[in-house]
C-alpha cells in the first residue's frame, strides 16, 4: 500500500531495521547483565569458597588434646573453682619433644617430653590488662597420681615441676598447676620448638636488645650487642640457652623468655602485621599448626572468642613475671617457692586483683604484707620482680 505520492504506507524497511537493532540491543543487554550478575555471583561464591576453605584449613591445623580433657574430667571435684566471671587463666606450655618435624637436632628422643617452659597467663575479666606468671622447670612441687601413655597410673610424687609433664602430660601438668596455685585452668596450650620458630619466622622475626654480644656454642647462637633481629632458629637458642648466658641460672633465662615474648607482643601488634592479609595468614598458619589445645580452643571460632579482647590491652598493661622462688633447701640446684609472696600473688589472680611487676629485685612493695586495707584506704598492690611488654631493656 502506498500514500498518494507512491511512498508505501507502514514500516519500510529502515523502520524496521532500526526497530530490529533496537531489539537485538536490548536482548545482548539483558543477556551480558544477566550474564554479569551471574559472574559476579560465582565470584562471590568463589570468595567465601576461599574463605571457607582458609578457614576450615586454619582450624584443621589446630591439635584437640580430647585426652586430657577426658583426664580432667574424671577429676573435675577436685579441681578449683573459677572466682571471677569472665576472667581467664590459660596454661601455655613449651614442650621439648624431639618427635616433631625438625626438632630432632635439639637433642636425642628420651622415649618422653618434658615442660620445657610453662607460663599462667591470666586474662583480666575487663580484658584491660593481661599478666604471664612463669613456673620454673626446677620448681619442687607435689604432683599428684597421674594417668601415663601406657594407660597406667603413676604414684603422687614430690619432684621437680617439669616431671608432671613427661609423666603424664598436659593433664597431668594442669593439676599440679592448679593443687599449687588454687587457680582454675580454663584452657591450655602446648607447642614445641618447630611451631615456636615457625610462629616467629611468619612474622619476619622480632626484634630484642642485647646488653652484651651472645656466643653459645651448644645454642648455635652468635649475636653482636644492641638491637637484633632474631629468626626463628635464633630465638629458640635464645629463649632456651642457659648455661653460657649471664650467670646460668633458669631464673635469668625465664626472665630472657618473657623480654623475648614482650617483643613478640609488641611485633604480632603491630599494623604491620594485623593489618597486612599477606603478612597475617602465614602468622595464623604457623600458630594454629604448632598448637595443641583444649577441644574448646581447637578451631578458629574458638580462638577468637579468647583473644578478640587481647587487641585493645595496652602493652603496659601486658605484665611478665616469674612465681617468687628461691634455692630448694635441700638442693641449690633446684628450686622452692617463697613465702608468703607466692601465695599473695596466686591470691590475687584467683581473685582477678591487679598485680605490679618492675624490674627491681623487690617482690613486695613495703607495707604491703597483710594486704588488706589500713586507716588511710587498701594497702597498695604488691610488687614482684617482671617487666611489661612495652619496657625496652636497653637503650
Amino acid at each position: 500500500m502506498t500514500d498518494t505520492a507512491g511512498r508505501p504506507l507502514g514500516p519500510g524497511p529502515g523502520a524496521g531495521a532500526s526497530a530490529t537493532g533496537d531489539g537485538l540491543a536490548r536482548r545482548r543487554r539483558r543477556r551480558w547483565l544477566h550474564g554479569g550478575s551471574l559472574g559476579a555471583a560465582v565470584l562471590l561464591v568463589a570468595a567465601a569458597g576461599a574463605g571457607w576453605a582458609v578457614y576450615a584449613k586454619l582450624s584443621a591445623n589446630i591439635t584437640a588434646d580430647d585426652a586430657a580433657a577426658a583426664e580432667l574430667a574424671r577429676y573435675e571435684r577436685e579441681r578449683p573453682t573459677a572466682l571471677v566471671k569472665d576472667a581467664q587463666n590459660i596454661l601455655l606450655i613449651g614442650s621439648d619433644t624431639r618427635a616433631g618435624d625438625g626438632n630432632s637436632k635439639y637433642g636425642r628422643d628420651l622415649g618422653s617430653e618434658r615442660s620445657d617452659t610453662t607460663i599462667l597467663l591470666h586474662l583480666a575479666a575487663d580484658r584491660h590488662s593481661a599478666t604471664a606468671v612463669s613456673l620454673p622447670r626446677d620448681l619442687m612441687v607435689d604432683i599428684p597420681g597421674c594417668r601415663q601413655a601406657d594407660g597406667r597410673r603413676s604414684d603422687p610424687v614430690f619432684a621437680m615441676f617439669n616431671h608432671a609433664f613427661q609423666v603424664g602430660g598436659s593433664a597431668c601438668t594442669i593439676r599440679t598447676v592448679e593443687k599449687l596455685t588454687g587457680i582454675r585452668v580454663d584452657h591450655h596450650m602446648v607447642v614445641d620448638f618447630h611451631g615456636f620458630k615457625e610462629m616467629v619466622d611468619a612474622v619476619d622475626g622480632v626484634e630484642v636488645c642485647l646488653k652484651e654480644p651472645i656466643d653459645d656454642e651448644a645454642a648455635k647462637l652468635r649475636l653482636p650487642a644492641g638491637k637484633v633481629t632474631l629468626d626463628g632458629e635464633q630465638a629458640l637458642g635464645f629463649v632456651r640457652a642457659r648455661k653460657s648466658l649471664g650467670n646460668g641460672s633458669d631464673t635469668e633465662r625465664m626472665e630472657r623468655q618473657q623480654r623475648f615474648l614482650g617483643a613478640l607482643v609488641n611485633k604480632v601488634q603491630s599494623n604491620d602485621v594485623l593489618l597486612n592479609p599477606v603478612k597475617l595468614y602465614p602468622v595464623l598458619d604457623a600458630a594454629t599448626s604448632a598448637l595443641t589445645t583444649d577441644p574448646e580452643l581447637a578451631s578458629l571460632r574458638g580462638l577468637y572468642q579468647l583473644v578478640r579482647g587481647l587487641r585493645d590491652i595496652p602493652t603496659e598493661q601486658t605484665r611478665f613475671l616469674t612465681v617468687p622462688r628461691e634455692s630448694y633447701v635441700y638442693d641449690a640446684n633446684r628450686d622452692q617457692l617463697v613465702e608468703p609472696e607466692a601465695e599473695k600473688l596466686f591470691a590475687r589472680l584467683r581473685n582477678d586483683q591487679p598485680v605490679r611487676v618492675s624490674p627491681e629485685n623487690s617482690q613486695k612493695v613495703p607495707g604491703a604484707d597483710t594486704g588488706s586495707g589500713g586507716p588511710d584506704g587498701p594497702s597498695p598492690a604488691p610488687t614482684f620482680r617482671g617487666n611489661t611488654a612495652a619496657e625496652q631493656t636497653c637503650e
